[in-house]
């Protein structure tokens, strides 16, 4: 009896050892919704860890956002350290940038402008634009750390005002504001849709970095050139497959294509936030996060490539890579001559592509070229073709890159940092530092990711309980009242008045997130962090935080072709 009992002892704990064995020796699984470069990226790195990973992307083709152009301007190690680490593993090779693309240059009124020529030739013009940088620069300065950038209560009611109002004040003479305007709407959105705050930190993160740091090389075919050599690398994609809904539950995720379910342990979510919106989540996400679908701005952008036989622009100027126009062209920029012609790129962005929606593609091309005719009357005979992208229309981006307006840091910041149950998030959009660029892709698939692999490994990404913020930031705001006049009073004129251009509407109090652990990517130069994030100052009775006084205009500093240039690639 006692030797059959042990027996069956011993083939119980064998059974017990094996199941075991076959559970550490389980190949992990994931799914990446998303074929743009963050989801790319994400796939890569998992894969890279030993999981098994799906990818789905939802359009015939990888590569997402990739823009038109067949030469990408990028910047150096400094300026976009993730992206130069990814063109070296994969031996993507770059050439070196010619130094008159290196700085911005202008089209006004019929006439093209170097930096130079606008100093000798318009000089009132070009001091304005000096006045309006150094303004910048000062307002960006009072951002000690841009991952935490509403800090305090006078910060925290910058994120109230839009940029438009404060460039009121500044007073520009009217080429110089269209300028300016021009510049913001392409690297953004129009002023007027634009938060202060998050216009003051993306220029903080920027703060260090030159025009010639990030237009330092071309890389030939543009960055659907990096999409296609992370997909060699990829072992499943599935193309042609927008998913429907995810489930999730205690054992894994099921993520719907149609009829059709693929299970995993994990997803990654690397899709612009109105496509998230379209995609049925079980269980459901919480209000802060549906209202971020909802409420988060997106900037308006269509792009044109025009192809041309000669490059008529030769006669009168040699163009720069990045070229501000006061006439409605947009951003222009002029492609490598190929195949003995030359292309030129159009974004046309804010409010002047919100006009021009009701034109066909053609219509709008024709629009453009009689803009061009003004500067070169040659460039209708030399015209052979174009293609269009319109962000603004497509039904899975909603617009162009992120871009929060008036109170949405002070609602969402870092919210998709922080994974949800068994799903973490990715994309430009998710990425505090550099939202709308490669680099800012790049990196949230890195850490979404790590985020994933931490996740498996038992790590908690549940939010850290914070104290009611809105009751520290009405403190501040009291002691700010008792306070003198200082920098703030002086850059948005005087007295104890509230600001003329508050906030379009008042917003619902909710605590930032905490910053989640992060797989540790390069930390880029110019974003000197100081401590760790504090949770931003959210208000409750959506009255409290917001009064900021109106002080004496008196402008300060920054360098915008630097912020304005990176997402414009």
């Amino acid at each position: 009896m006692s030797a059959g009992w042990l027996r069956a002892c011993a083939l119980v704990m064998i059974g017990l050892f094996s199941a075991g064995a076959l559970a550490a020796a389980k190949q992990p699984t994931a799914i990446v919704v998303g074929g743009g470069l963050a989801g790319l990226t994400a796939a890569y790195e998992l894969q890279n860890k030993g999981w098994q990973v799906t990818l789905l992307e939802a359009k015939p083709g990888m590569g997402g956002r990739s823009g038109l152009a067949t030469s990408e301007w990028i910047g150096n190690s400094k300026a976009q350290p993730t992206l130069n680490r990814y063109l070296d593993t994969f031996k993507l090779a770059t050439l070196p940038a010619p130094e008159f693309v290196r700085v911005p240059s202008y089209l006004i009124d019929g006439e093209y402008f170097s930096a130079a020529d606008l100093a000798t030739k318009q000089p009132a013009t070009a001091e304005a634009l000096k006045r309006y940088e150094k303004t910048l620069d000062d307002l960006a300065r009072s951002i000690s750390d841009p991952e935490n950038p509403a800090a305090n209560s006078t910060l925290f009611a910058l994120d109230q005002l839009n940029v438009s109002g404060w460039l009121d004040k500044l007073q520009l003479p009217p080429t110089a504001r269209q300028l300016v305007n021009q510049q913001i709407r392409t690297r953004y959105d129009e002023p007027s849709r634009l938060s202060l705050l998050y216009f003051a930190q993306q220029t903080r993160v920027y703060r260090d970095v030159s025009d010639r740091d990030l237009r330092a090389a071309r890389l030939p075919g543009g960055s659907p050139v990096l999409a296609q050599a992370f997909v060699k690398q990829l072992k499943t994609i599935k193309t042609s497959a927008p998913v429907s809904a995810i489930i999730q539950d205690k054992d894994g995720v099921t993520v719907k294509v149609g009829a059709v379910g693929y299970s995993a342990d994990y997803v990654v979510l690397a899709v612009p936030l109105r496509a998230l919106a379209k995609i049925q989540m079980t269980p459901s996400l919480d209000n802060q996060h549906l209202a971020a679908l909802k409420g988060t701005n997106y900037g308006w952008r269509d792009q044109l490539l025009l192809k041309f036989k000669t490059p008529v622009w030769e006669s009168r100027a040699r163009m720069s890579g990045e070229i501000y126009s006061n006439t409605g062209l947009g951003m222009l920029w002029i492609e490598p001559a190929l195949k003995g012609g030359a292309n030129v790129v159009i974004n046309l962005s804010g409010d002047n592509a919100r006009l021009l929606q009701a034109f066909g593609d053609k219509q709008m091309v024709d629009q453009v070229l009689i803009r061009l005719h003004a500067f070169y009357p040659q460039a209708r005979g030399a015209f052979t073709g174009y293609e269009v992208r319109r962000y603004s229309t497509d039904a899975g981006t909603g617009g162009a890159y992120l871009a929060y307006g008036p109170g949405q840091i002070s609602r969402f910041w870092r919210l998709w940092e922080r994974p949800v149950q068994r799903v973490a998030f990715a994309g430009e959009h998710t990425d505090a530092l550099y939202p709308g660029t490669l680099e800012g892709a790049l990196r949230s698939g890195q850490r979404a990711a790590g985020q994933v692999v931490d996740m498996s490994n038992g790590k908690s990404f549940d939010p850290a309980k914070l104290a009611p913020v809105a009751a520290g930031a009405a403190a501040a705001a009291v002691a700010a009242k008792d306070s003198k006049p200082g920098f703030f009073s002086r850059l948005f004129g005087g007295g104890d008045k509230p600001v003329d251009n508050a906030p379009a509407k008042p917003v619902d109090a909710a605590p930032a997130p905490a910053p989640v652990a992060r797989q540790a990517p390069a930390k880029p130069a110019p974003a000197a962090k100081k401590a760790p994030a504090k949770a931003a100052p959210a208000k409750k009775p959506a009255a409290k935080a917001q009064p900021v006084k109106k002080p004496a205009a008196k402008p300060v500093a920054k360098k915008p072709a630097a912020a304005t240039q990176a997402k414009t690639q």
